[in-house]
């Protein structure tokens, strides 16, 4: 009973596991950015979730120490979203130095046999009365079947100014536990890696 108990809350802790990591990114040669040297920059999330929208730009927001700008409040219903010449132009006037958008690419749901496992033969069971004793079934870890999720989520940074894209990154989360810690943790790892590859200068 013991046992059995052990093997559901591992399967429990292993299913509520999230990891994110990014999968490539791409930025134009010798391109740095300065923080303090923005003006403003405008964050966009292009998820259908309005939750999802909100989080995702409130946490990449957070980064941005007071220049970024949340699209679901900048791009309101009177602004019309469609027209491309309309965006660019209300864009540069009102001051953006640049740009960054999120956007889920897909999400990819796997289901995988884990196979049981056979403990090594205890020293009783080379006797009938041993192995009778202590029960064999109590050896035997039965399989099991567990779904993963993989979220696939593009994040561009383009300058207005010059307005081409600057920075792309791809990021890969497995079995998110919950839109809130997905969000954040894309948000960190794409933060650390413009960092670590010298395209974000403190």
């Amino acid at each position: 009973m013991k046992k059995s108990m052990l093997v559901f809350l591992t399967l429990g802790i292993l299913s509520a596991c999230t990891s994110t990591r990014i999968t490539s990114s791409w930025r134009e040669s010798n391109k740095e950015l300065a923080i303090n040297n923005l003006n403003k920059v405008l964050v966009v999330a292009l998820f259908k979730n309005e939750t999802s929208r909100r989080k995702a730009e409130d946490d990449m927001v957070s980064y941005l120490e007071g220049k970024g700008v949340v699209s679901y409040e900048y791009l309101n219903n009177n602004f019309n979203k469609k027209d491309m010449e309309a965006v660019r132009n209300k864009i540069r006037q009102d001051g953006f130095d640049g740009a960054v958008t999120m956007r889920l690419l897909d999400v990819d749901k796997e289901t995988v046999y884990s196979r049981g496992s056979i403990d090594n033969y205890p020293h009783y069971y080379h006797s009938f009365s041993g192995y009778y004793y202590r029960n064999w079934g109590f050896y035997n870890n039965p399989g099991y079947y567990f779904s993963t999720k993989t979220y696939t989520v593009e994040t561009n940074v383009y300058s207005i100014k010059e307005d081409r894209i600057i920075w792309t990154g791809i990021t890969e989360t497995v079995n998110p536990d919950g839109v809130d810690k997905m969000m954040n943790e894309i948000t960190k790892v794409v933060y650390k890696t413009m960092i670590n590859e010298g395209f974000i200068k403190k």
